[in-house]
């Protein structure tokens, strides 16, 4: 019955995300290759001295991205360390200096990583001025990013990928503005909650008290899914019934978390001028996520081990409102895009179960990835696999009719070892250093052994791909964690960044080079396997040794 259900919940999905690919696709293409400009964000470029006509190098739309990203770093921090003074700050003391720093980081990055209790941490003004904000210019940045890569493509012997201004003001206002507020009304319609009420006392069911806080979740909740932040206003996020109501509203958020990543392939086609190119893409992103969300599910449905077999399936931790089947879903939709969003915990799983959510970052959270992220990393597998090709066959690879040559392939290959630099770094150095070995292994697992690694290993893959998902059972409010997985998160978005539009300046560069019978074609099923084997190959088999030592130990013992 479990398979039924999913069967049913993934045919709603591809239904609404297919129904929804070619107008969302289109629309965000003309957004960015529009030359009309409207009246607010002529008066934004008037006042950050923004000139929208000009177009920039990479280097100079690099500038653009760090400075601006820097000085939204500042301003989360301040708002953190001066909440005592904020209105609606709800009697909450100002936020620790580590903590600030890591909460900082975390939304700028489009991470979302949260090492504390939001409702009892962050006031209203923190949440909605601070988080909130920072939901939709780090989404609309990493889309801006994208956008810049898929120009290096189109662009012949320009040397420069857009405006870093016009494309940060045009995704914040143009799509993720009112996209957000649509999906908000909605969300508000299915229960969630909308205000500025404090701390209420209720009573429950069983007659005991409780303390719950309102809030302005609805707005926070619909960009939080549709940038693929994922941060919770709640500390159980959406598995919180202010956060997510109902059944339908559960599926809602997957769908607005996969839209804008899914409908991208149709801009990359749309702006480079063959959306079979589009469909490709869409092709590999759409396969991956398939066989992730078969496997996750083949291994909770099973309900391996003594406990789930007795109470008749692996309920423990789950969202038990809406069964198994949410669980799954939300699970894959939420650690195969950027978003970090959670219905469930993740370290209740079966061993194997919880192996499919790390592997799934471990990939690059390319299938689809977060919004803009997603679309850039599986560019890059595609120059990968396009190099691959070419060396089988003996002919300078091109993609997009753009050659692929050294310099190309080394920013590509440099791309995919940063992930997993960081994640294998940061784990190794939190074993390997005497005093933090012992704060990890005391204070930080709660539970030792292989299953305490699993924890500490999806901790760094959540910060290092930027996705902001925990395993739970790690306490990571510590000065190490903090400091190491707000390192993590930061490089783990920047580096990559610079990779990319480094890598777009070159191809944009470059005229085009016309095809010949010996061109790989990039649209047709061949491709797409290509695409999707080097997306294993060169990113998920990096970590096998890794996951024997934690999920696939604990699941064969």
């Amino acid at each position: 019955m479990e398979w039924l259900f999913l069967a049913a919940s993934l045919a709603t999905l591809i239904l609404f995300l297919g129904v929804a690919y070619r107008p969302v696709g289109d629309y965000m293409a003309w957004v960015f290759t529009s030359r009309k400009d409207w009246k607010v964000e002529r008066g934004i470029y008037r006042v950050i001295g923004a000139d929208p006509r000009s177009e920039q190098t990479w280097q100079a739309y690099l500038r653009g991205v760090l400075l601006f990203s820097l000085v939204g770093v500042l301003l989360l921090y301040l708002l953190q360390r001066t909440q005592q003074w904020l209105p609606y700050a709800l009697g909450l003391p100002a936020v620790p200096e580590g903590l600030s720093f890591n909460t900082a980081i975390s939304f700028v990055t489009n991470t979302n990583w949260q090492a504390y209790s939001p409702e009892l941490t962050l006031g209203y003004t923190v949440q909605f001025a601070g988080l909130t904000v920072q939901n939709f210019v780090s989404a609309a940045t990493g889309i801006a990013v994208a956008i810049a890569l898929v120009r290096g493509f189109a662009y012949r012997r320009t040397g420069t990928i857009g405006n870093f201004w016009v494309d940060l003001v045009r995704g914040s206002f143009r799509i993720l503005l009112p996209f957000s507020v649509i999906a908000a009304i909605v969300l508000l319609a299915g229960g969630v909650v909308q205000n500025f009420a404090g701390f209420t006392d209720i009573t429950t069911v069983s007659g005991g008290s409780q303390v719950l806080p309102g809030g302005p979740v609805a707005s926070q909740e619909a960009i939080k899914e549709l940038g693929t932040n994922g941060g919770g206003f709640f500390n159980t996020n959406a598995s919180h019934p202010f956060e997510n109501p109902a059944a339908w509203t559960s599926i809602f958020e997957v769908f607005l978390l996969l839209l804008i990543p899914f409908s991208l392939p149709r801009t990359f086609g749309r702006i480079v001028g063959d959306n079979r190119q589009g469909y490709a893409i869409l092709a590999a992103m759409s396969t991956l996520f398939v066989v992730s969300l078969g496997a996750l599910a083949a291994f909770e449905f099973a309900g391996n081990g003594t406990a789930p077999q007795l109470a008749g399936a692996a309920m423990e931790g789950k969202e038990a409102r809406f069964g198994l089947v949410q669980s799954v879903l939300y699970a894959s939709g939420t650690t195969l895009t950027s978003t970090g969003s959670v219905n469930s915990m993740h370290d209740s799983y079966t061993a194997l179960g919880g192996m499919m959510p790390m592997l799934n970052m471990m990939l690059g959270e390319i299938a689809p990835g977060g919004v803009g992220a997603g679309l850039y990393g599986m560019l890059i597998i595609a120059v990968i696999a396009v190099f691959i090709a070419g060396l089988l066959v003996g002919r300078t690879p091109e993609y997009l009719g753009k050659k692929i040559g050294p310099r190309e392939i080394k920013l590509a290959s440099l791309y995919i070892l940063v992930m997993p630099t960081l994640l294998l770094g940061g784990v190794a150095l939190s074993f390997a250093i005497p005093g933090v070995r012992e704060d990890v292994e005391t204070t930080s697992i709660w539970n030792p052994g292989v299953h305490g690694l699993s924890e500490l290993v999806y901790a760094f893959a959540s910060a290092s791909n930027n996705n902001g998902s925990a395993f739970a059972g790690l306490t990571a409010n510590t000065p190490w964690l903090n400091a190491a997985l707000g390192v993590a998160m930061l490089l783990g978005r920047f580096v990559p960044i610079v990779l990319v539009l480094a890598l777009a300046g070159s191809l944009a560069a470059q005229d085009k080079v016309p095809a010949t019978a010996g061109t790989l074609p990039t649209h047709r099923p061949l491709f797409i396997g290509l695409v999707v084997g080097t997306a294993v190959l060169v990113t998920a088999l990096v970590f096998f040794p890794v996951l024997t030592l934690g999920p696939l130990a604990e699941g064969l013992l």
